[in-house]
């Protein structure tokens, strides 16, 4: 049974997760903190033209400009003798510094690079993504096969498309008419897009013209479909607000939203809070002893897979066999649950023969079925590697809720305490003897300064007399091993400090979570936020594929049993659900 929940009762931190009896298939996070900007449209202006890479630079109101490819410009944005030109052109021809644009993020900034931007836009809505500059763009989900890719194909056949514009079908659009798919582009795409031409046209760049919708929505809007059971809101609010959208979109749905009041945390509930943190750890158990363990590079995302206690088998190749199908299951979900994008690399246990290597990868791409994002999976070669690539969505995981240790700077390790005490013996060596070092002061960890102290004692003295300069080693509760501060007095007089006086708080290290209540972003108004639907969608009678009949019949003894198990709800809890009054308006 297929649920979805939402996790609002605090606002620095929005979770959505998606279960199938209590185990948990897909999550996603939103802080309070941390704006995310793909797919939203900004109006920019073309800052630099870079011929060599064939790209250009635009201000859309970022502190770091976006990326745009040449081949991510559309023709409308060409200049008029380029407009028809034949032949290979070049980015300088074709466009102007200066310019402006229309552009949609199409990846989040990483690090030191800037957005990837599109003038291609595309709009989501319930069934459909439009193309409203596209044209030559379209067609049908590759997710959608057989019967049901030509049930779709016959249904947008009848559709009144404006012959700018291209349109994709989403899964979502599975055994709906021409009627339904019509009206999710007349009552809500098609204005969408007007209202930010009209936006556009009002005011100076750069700024927001349309932020992406929220996590509730998109939840709501992506995944709420026939085999699910129920959303499960536990915040009066959003709940308020996932009524109003499905009365407007999928008034059908609408006695499926239900309000959570009961007194333990929703996922808690449902059991899935130690799921999701296994999303959050390096290694994750898998339940025949063995582990896999999960390392980000700045390369690739490379996974190990280790038997570790893993027994279950009759000879070491049915042991290796039963532990990679077993991996390959887990690693599809942590992927999905990490949303980890790029290249991956799996190192599979080894694998004598060929055919057990064959099901191996064929687990893996049948357990990489049920991801969303675009997934591009190789075969094992024979030092045991697979390689895969997978859509980046949106930011990982570790990109959105985590931040760089202070300590080791990311790479996980730091020095012993010897080492790190003989590098920086040789630093004050060499600046003992500068000469005009009058007096060297350090700052050190409580464990260096013990160190260079005493194991190091005769050699800080010989340093001393050899330079004739005074060495102040101070230890500072306040450092942690690697860190450490140095400075030279180069007054020649002595300090007026006693040396206990010169312990200082570190600056230039935080240790602060990467987000707070109190650090919350300041998120630019767009000037397009909604808009109004003029008609309700078509009471047309849905043909269901097999497999939403198969999800949606209930035997009476599935029935009977959820009836009985509502008698003994905790003291307190209570789950309302929308009236069937409300699903009409």
């Amino acid at each position: 049974m297929k649920r979805i929940l939402i996790n609002a009762s605090h606002s620095e931190e929005v979770r959505v997760a998606l279960i199938d009896d209590h185990q948990l298939y897909d999550f996603d996070i939103q802080h309070g903190g941390r704006e995310q900007k793909k797919a939203n449209i900004y109006k920019g202006r073309i800052a630099r033209i870079e011929p060599s890479l064939e790209a250009a630079f635009v201000d859309y109101g970022a502190e770091r400009h976006g990326f745009l490819p040449f081949k991510e410009i559309a023709r409308e944005y060409f200049k008029p003798e380029a407009q028809n030109a034949g032949g290979r052109l070049s980015i300088k021809d074709a466009v102007a510094e200066g310019q402006e644009v229309i552009v949609q993020i199409e990846k989040e900034e990483r690090g030191n690079k800037g957005a990837a931007l599109s003038t291609f836009i595309s709009l989501a809505g319930r069934y459909l993504v439009l193309m409203p500059n596209n044209p030559r763009a379209g067609g049908i989900s590759r997710r959608i096969e057989g019967e049901e890719r030509a049930e779709l194909k016959e249904a947008m056949a009848g559709l009144n498309t404006p012959p700018s514009m291209g349109l994709i079908v989403r899964t979502a659009g599975i055994g709906r008419s021409t009627e339904d798919l019509q009206w999710d582009l007349d009552q809500y795409l098609i204005p969408l897009w007007n209202a930010i031409q009209v936006a556009a046209s009002q005011r100076p760049c750069p700024f927001l013209l349309y932020r992406e919708s929220n996590i509730v929505f998109r939840a709501i809007r992506d995944y709420l479909r026939d085999d699910t059971h129920e959303v499960i809101i536990d915040n009066e609010f959003v709940y308020s607000d996932a009524i109003e959208l499905v009365n407007n979109v999928m008034p059908q749905m609408a006695g499926r939203i239900k309000l959570y009041k009961n007194t333990q945390p929703l996922f808690a509930k449902f059991d899935i809070e130690k799921q999701i943190e296994s999303a959050f750890q390096r290694e994750v158990k898998l339940k025949s002893g063995g582990s896999i363990v999960i390392d980000p590079t700045e390369a690739l995302v490379s996974i190990d897979i280790n038997s570790s206690r893993a027994t279950k088998g009759s000879d070491i190749e049915e042991t290796a066999l039963n532990t990679n199908l077993e991996a390959a299951v887990e690693i599809a979900k942590q992927l999905r649950l990490r949303d980890i994008g790029g290249l991956i690399v799996v190192d599979f246990i080894d694998m004598s023969p060929a055919k057990n290597q064959r099901d191996v990868e064929n687990k893996m791409r049948e357990a990489l079925a049920l991801d969303r994002a675009r997934v591009q999976v190789g075969r094992i070669s024979r030092f045991g590697l697979l390689e895969l690539s997978r859509q980046r969505l949106r930011p990982s995981l570790e990109e959105s809720s985590g931040k760089s240790c202070p300590r080791c700077n990311g790479t996980g390790t730091i020095r012993d305490i010897a080492s790190v005490s003989l590098s920086i013996l040789r630093m004050l060596e060499e600046e003992a003897a500068k000469r005009e070092s009058h007096e060297v002061i350090i700052q050190l960890p409580v464990d260096i300064a013990a160190y260079l102290l005493n194991e190091k004692r005769t050699i800080i003295q010989q340093l001393e007399q050899r330079n004739g300069k005074r060495i102040l080693l101070i230890p500072n509760p306040h450092f942690e091993s690697p860190h450490y501060e140095l400075r030279r007095n180069k007054g020649g007089e002595p300090l007026s400090k006693s040396s206990f006086q010169l312990i200082d708080k570190p600056t230039d290290v935080e240790y602060t979570l990467p987000y707070s209540n109190s650090t919350s972003v300041q998120q630019e108004e767009a000037a397009v936020k909604s808009v109004q639907y003029t008609a309700p969608p078509p009471q047309t009678n849905e043909k269901k594929s097999a497999a939403a009949q198969k999800a949606t019949s209930y035997t009476a003894l599935e029935k009977f049993t959820g009836w009985f198990s509502a008698l003994f709800q905790e003291e307190g809890e209570v789950i309302e659900q929308t009236k069937k009054s409300n699903s009409g308006n």
